[in-house]
């Protein structure tokens, strides 16, 4: 393509140097070029810094402890109760973010991670089988950052891309990676940053390669491949990343728990863009309501889960989206005050020369899917273990009716219908004991009516979870409709579990 604005990173260097460089925010950028066009801007500007902080699940560091005396061979090691994979070397043990430790499951990698850039002390724990070179079988002792070799922070999936939305039709609360979904299409969660988000702004990866250098953290670091479940054809590529925790900052770079799901890391990424020609001006021109994406039901236990519409950034970012004729409000899970944040630090080292550009050595892949998982073993599902020999009542039926339901039928639950054959409630043998203890003689004193189900489709693993999740033993097996289909229980399930 014939180019009327040509430049280089080589040039753009030697701006930086001589401080004569023009440097711009990617949402800046968004309004240089709708006000002067793609080519004037690219005149005009040199550098667009983008900048993403999210929970960055697919993260850790390389550790590297020093040799004991006697020395030792880790064969398990802990840090503040958190495990690190020790099958490296002697001492070395990589870190996941979201490790959880033994002791509490509400801390994990991530706070070890947040811990040792903040300068705390850490405990060191490890265990070993012992040989003749590395005698030593274990060690307890306390670290700082300080006290390490190296610790390397090596990201292998960071900064998507784009995110799918996620809400939930079903009707309980669900507590995901994307946040606690409420029931019945209650709320829509997001991640990303949108028009600030690295990829989005260079969705060809024209200048996003191998080796560009990044601010990861607040340190400078380096783009070391595609990241894993990379997926360009879908415009959802990821980066894998590298970077120096003792050059990072804790500002940008902080642990979090999401309620019931567990511990993840938010990380500060920011990636300049050389705007070379006009073409490249022009993507980073990109816009909120240009960046489509996703909604995902996550209320259907399944991996490729429905797509329930789609939607621009920009109407995740106003507050509320419509689903299904209703006003849904919307949440981020990604801070884009501090992604603006860092993108202003890169921004701001840029211009005192103390960041400079990288050509990519390579290109990233810009085909390619990610495939589900090999299965070789199906799981049963719910239809497959569920009794179809079940009792159930109506709500209008009286206490001795239940009870004769109960003794004459062995059954320790009974679903309760409405006229329309529809679940509205469940009793147990255990509601008729209180009954008649307390004296009531109206059902609806003692039916449960918020039912955990069911569906004959699910697989039973769904099912174990449900009965842990609410401490109960049996749940009514219903279509999409609400009637009863059968019963499980978790005696089928423990005798699935035995054969």
């Amino acid at each position: 393509m014939d180019f009327k604005v040509k430049k280089s990173i080589a040039e753009i260097n030697e701006k930086i140097k001589d401080g004569s460089v023009s440097v711009v925010t990617a949402d800046e950028m968004a309004a240089l070029v709708r006000e002067l066009g793609a080519e004037r801007a690219a005149r005009e500007v040199d550098v667009v810094t983008t900048g993403t902080f999210g929970a960055m699940c697919s993260s850790g560091v390389f550790l590297n402890f020093g040799h004991a005396d006697p020395p030792i061979k880790m064969r398990r090691v802990w840090l503040n109760g958190v495990e690190a994979y020790a099958g490296i070397a002697a001492v070395d043990a990589y870190l996941g973010a979201t490790q959880p430790s033994e002791r509490n499951p509400e801390y994990g990698g991530a706070h070890v991670i947040e811990e040792l850039v903040a300068g705390e002390e850490i405990e060191l724990r490890a265990v070993a089988h012992g040989t003749d070179c590395y005698p030593r079988k274990s060690i307890e002792t306390e670290i700082t950052l300080a006290d390490l070799n190296q610790a390397v922070m090596v990201n292998p999936r960071n900064a998507y891309q784009r995110y799918n939305a996620a809400t939930n039709s079903s009707d309980r609360t669900l507590y995901t990676y994307m946040g606690t979904l409420l029931p019945n299409y209650g709320n829509a969660t997001f991640c990303g940053a949108g028009a600030l988000s690295p990829l989005c702004n260079d969705p060809e990866y024209e200048t996003i390669g191998v080796g560009t250098r990044i601010l990861i953290g607040g340190a400078h670091g380096y783009i070391i491949g595609a990241g894993t479940q990379h997926e360009p054809v879908k415009g959802k590529g990821t980066l894998m990343v590298i970077g120096d925790l003792k050059e990072m900052k804790r500002e940008f770079l902080r642990a979090a728990v999401f309620y019931k799901y567990g511990v993840t890391l938010y990380l500060g990424i920011s990636v300049p863009i050389p705007i070379l020609n006009e073409e490249i001006a022009k993507r980073t021109g990109v816009s909120d309501a240009e960046i489509v994406t996703e909604v995902i039901d996550y209320g259907v236990p399944r991996r490729d889960r429905p797509v329930v519409r789609m939607v621009t950034y920009a109407e995740l970012k106003s507050g509320s989206i419509e689903i299904e004729g209703r006003e849904v409000p919307t949440a981020p899970l990604s801070s884009f005050y501090m992604a603006r944040r860092v993108a202003e630090e890169l921004k701001r080292q840029i211009e005192r020369g103390e960041f400079l550009l990288t050509e990519p050595v390579a290109r990233l892949p810009t085909v390619g899917e990610t495939k589900p998982m090999k299965q070789t073993r199906e799981l049963p599902l719910v239809r497959d273990v569920m009794s179809r020999e079940f009792k159930v009542v109506r709500e209008d039926a009286s206490l001795e009716d239940v009870a004769k339901a109960i003794v004459k039928g062995k059954f320790t639950h009974i679903p309760v219908v409405d006229a329309k054959n529809k679940l509205v409630g469940i009793v147990t043998a255990w509601d008729i004991s209180l009954a008649v203890a307390f004296k009531y003689n109206t059902l609806d004193k003692i039916m449960t009516r918020r039912v955990v189900t069911a569906k004959p489709d699910e697989p039973v693993d769904i099912v174990v979870r449900k009965f842990e999740q609410f401490d109960i033993s049996a749940m009514p097996v219903v279509d999409d409709e609400g009637h009863v289909l059968g019963m499980v229980t978790s005696d089928q399930i423990s005798k699935l579990v035995g054969r």
